[in-house]
């Protein structure tokens, strides 16, 4: 089985941002989305004042004009999608909130694991509907494969929530190439969220697959944790291009291939915004390559020895 998404570069933006650059998806080729989201998963919950907070930055992503929002069942039991649908809900016509299932958490431990059983993801997306007030999800995404069950078993319950209409696409989170052919065969994949950014391209082989049959690449952990202000051809570009190097970071992403839908996250109102700048910074190709030579191992290499970085 197949699904295709397409790619737009008018973009569609609000009139502030005139000069966005980044372009359009069109995802499993029917629904489309500005190309840079937001990740939800950072927005705190409570306590009020930090709840309150949390609403606002969710509101001004949207004033801003992102059109993806990214959240899961995993942020906070559901606590996540509740905030969300506080702040946003009734939501606009082109906004897309995609969510996580295929986690829950043990009632004596309270720790998270792996659940992929069919009766548990029904379960999930019930919920998922009712946290998030609608009556579809536009885009479900199996947060990981779980290998105690077989995948067929996941993904067909998967697929009867889509006949029953309570999901409108699925995509997967997390999985190789070879995961993503057997997936592929089971049912259509409109979307993989990874692991990917300029400095950890571990999955690049993935993006190519997704590239290739059309399905939106959502990386998560869009920008390297500390490291992306001290790498020296980052810092310089972002010098000589006027802009941070986040936004460089976030520009690469945009430029490297037009299936990559970054969903950078932050609970803090100016850091996103200076996320949300980011569709408009223009990367020469002469800048493109010199970040393309940046050796991302060495940097998978020295997380390696500081895990806290």
């Amino acid at each position: 089985m197949s699904t295709s998404g397409t790619y737009d570069a008018s973009g569609t933006s609000d009139a502030s941002n005139t000069s966005d650059t980044s372009g359009t998806f069109r995802i499993a080729g029917d629904l489309t989305v500005n190309r840079l989201g937001f990740g939800a998963m950072h927005l705190p919950t409570e306590p009020a004042a930090d709840r309150a907070n949390a609403v606002a930055v969710a509101r001004r992503a949207v004033e801003l004009g992102v059109t993806l929002i990214d959240t899961a069942h995993l942020y906070g039991g559901g606590a996540n999608e509740e905030l969300l649908a506080e702040a946003l809900h009734p939501y606009p016509d082109d906004l897309l909130i995609t969510t996580k299932v295929g986690f829950t958490r043990s009632p004596s431990s309270g720790e998270w694991r792996n659940d992929g059983r069919p009766d548990s993801l029904r379960t999930q997306v019930d919920e998922a509907l009712r946290r998030l007030r609608v009556e579809r999800l536009e885009l479900l995404q199996l947060h990981r494969l779980d290998p105690e069950v077989p995948l067929p078993k996941q993904l067909g319950a998967l697929r009867e929530l889509r006949s029953a209409g309570k999901v409108g696409r699925i995509g997967l989170s997390e999985v190789t190439v070879a995961e993503l052919a057997d997936a592929r065969e089971i049912v259509d994949i409109a979307s993989v969220q990874n692991r990917y950014n300029l400095l950890d391209r571990e999955h690049e082989p993935v993006l190519r697959a997704c590239e290739a049959a059309g399905i939106a690449f959502l990386p998560w952990r869009t920008v390297a944790w500390g490291s992306t202000g001290e790498q020296e051809t980052i810092a310089a570009i972002a010098r000589e291009l006027d802009a941070t190097p986040t936004q460089i970071s976030l520009a690469w992403l945009l430029h490297h291939s037009p299936a990559i839908l970054p969903i950078p996250g932050t609970a803090r109102l100016p850091h996103l915004e200076e996320n949300v700048a980011a569709r408009r910074v223009e990367l020469p190709p002469a800048h493109k390559k010199r970040l393309d030579r940046l050796d991302p191992l060495n940097h998978l290499d020295r997380l390696a020895e500081n895990p806290e970085s």
